[in-house]
């Protein structure tokens, strides 16, 4: 069965770039230092415009966890709105009761909102009390996938709890790998866990110059990163083929 490959990134140039290196789709976001969030309706309808293969959009309106008031979760439904309107093929989310379990009454009227885009619950799963549990309340709520690197830090640190996920799911959800994914070990984790999508990140950027020339040692916007003022981090081509040919 051939393996689909999903890049999450940031920005036209890397969507574009992720097309070029044979993704299969991609997760749009903004402010991936925080986990990703919904990125500007202006972002989504370029990258809509320049690309052919699927997109579908984070919508997360703010890092820190998944469990949101009433007025992020406004935001929320509004966004899934925007993203339909500007021709998205699917959303991502995920929203939890404080206690670690599925906001099922919540999620319910996203799923609806999204309607007939697809719907990806993101790691919000990672962080549930009880994985099976969790997994039994999306599958109910009519869920198309879920991303998880299996409750651990990376995907292959969590191989073993990720395959028992998408042997209890079977054909009643996508179960996506993600988190940790590289070109040196997504076979071995697509080969033990028997997913059939993987979910790809920073292996798949790579720092490059801004336009700036100019900088002044001095100021940074940048918080919690070492990344000079002056780099950009983007998805390159090369980098996303290498990850699609190793599962090819």
């Amino acid at each position: 069965m051939s393996i689909k490959v999903e890049i999450c990134l940031s920005g036209v140039e890397s969507a574009i770039a992720a097309q070029e290196g044979g993704a299969d789709r991609i997760e749009l976001c903004e402010n991936l230092l925080e986990g990703g969030t919904t990125p500007s309706l202006g972002t989504i309808e370029v990258v809509r415009h320049n690309l052919d293969i699927d997109m579908n959009v984070i919508i997360r309106p703010r890092g820190g966890g998944c469990c949101y008031s009433e007025a992020e979760y406004e935001v929320m439904k509004r966004d899934i709105e925007t993203a339909g309107e500007a021709a998205a093929d699917g959303v991502v989310f995920g929203v939890l009761y404080p206690n670690g379990t599925v906001d099922a009454e919540r999620i319910k009227v996203l799923v609806d909102l999204a309607r007939p885009m697809s719907v990806t619950f993101h790691r919000a799963f990672d962080m549930t009390r009880d994985p099976i549990e969790a997994l039994e309340a999306l599958i109910d709520l009519g869920i198309d996938r879920v991303l998880t690197s299996g409750q651990a830090a990376s995907a292959l640190e969590g191989l073993d709890l990720l395959t028992k996920i998408n042997h209890h799911a079977a054909d009643r959800m996508i179960v996506m790998a993600g988190a940790g994914i590289t070109a040196h070990n997504a076979r071995q984790i697509v080969e033990r866990s028997g997913v059939i999508e993987i979910h790809v990140g920073s292996a798949a950027a790579e720092d490059v110059k801004s336009l700036m020339r100019y900088h002044n040692p001095k100021i940074t916007f940048r918080g919690g990163t070492n990344l000079p003022e002056d780099m950009l981090r983007r998805t390159s081509p090369e980098r996303v083929k290498a990850i699609v040919d190793a599962v090819s």
